[in-house]
């Protein structure tokens, strides 16, 4: 069985793949934009001394999230 959690779970230095988006309308929209897409790689790079953003790896761009839009993302 997969193990499922959301993107801003994922530790540094891991990769998942995209499984769901739970956003909804536009916030939904801007991270398909992104790249976000369910089945694509996603790699989280390093994190902010703060905590937040952290920065992501997905189709060939680093992308750099705050946690609360990362936990939109359902990831495996």
């Amino acid at each position: 069985m997969e193990d499922f959690h959301t993107l801003d779970r994922l530790p540094v230095g891991s990769a998942a793949v995209v499984a769901a988006l739970s956003a909804p309308g536009a916030q939904r929209q801007r991270l398909m934009e992104l790249g976000f897409v369910p089945g694509s790689s996603v790699a989280a790079l390093q994190e902010s001394p703060w905590g937040d953003p952290v920065a992501y790896s997905v189709c060939g761009a680093v992308i750099a999230l705050r946690r609360a839009d990362a936990r939109q993302i359902v990831v495996r």
